[in-house]
């Protein structure tokens, strides 16, 4: 009687780790919430101890996407701005551009919360964004790209959200 016991708060162990893990994959706002409830009762056994190392190791997934949105953002204005740019350099743009928005769009799957949260993020990485991509054309050679004035980079996001991460689309 006392094995079946046993082995029955295993069960009991076994189902409450995995709804957790489940929690983790399916709703990860709830799943930090309850983490943030398990730590402040000092509860361990509800404490997803492999996530939430991974999570810390990560750092905030907000800051990752927004310093993503930055260079993906930054590129796109300088492909709107800088028309006529060589190909060499597009090109790199291209590429650039693509790259961040695998890792924005990856971002969003992992952490459902942050397509609540990209919004707001685009709106933040603009500035910065804007400023590196005045900078860049600032360093232009005035031979084979023409330099261009900060007002040639518009003072708010041109872009829609939808167009920011949609990967077919790119300024003319």
């Amino acid at each position: 009687m006392e094995e079946a016991s046993g082995y029955n708060r295993f069960l009991t162990v076994i189902k409450h780790i995995i709804m957790i893990n489940n929690l983790y994959d399916t709703d990860y706002a709830q799943w930090t919430r309850s983490q943030i409830e398990a730590l402040k009762a000092q509860d361990l056994k509800n404490i997803d101890f492999e996530h939430l190392i991974e999570n810390l190791e990560m750092g905030d997934p907000k800051e990752t996407v927004e310093s993503n949105l930055i260079i993906l953002i930054a590129h796109l204005l300088k492909l709107a701005v800088q028309k006529d740019a060589p190909d060499w350099m597009t090109n790199s743009w291209y590429n650039s551009i693509d790259e961040h928005r695998k890792r924005v769009l990856k971002s969003q799957r992992k952490y459902k919360p942050i397509k609540k949260y990209l919004p707001t993020a685009i709106e933040n990485a603009y500035p910065d964004a804007r400023d590196l991509a005045i900078k860049e054309g600032k360093r232009a050679d005035g031979r084979k790209v023409i330099k261009r004035d900060e007002s040639e980079y518009p003072e708010k996001c041109p872009f829609t959200f939808e167009q920011i991460l949609d990967e077919t689309w790119y300024p003319n």
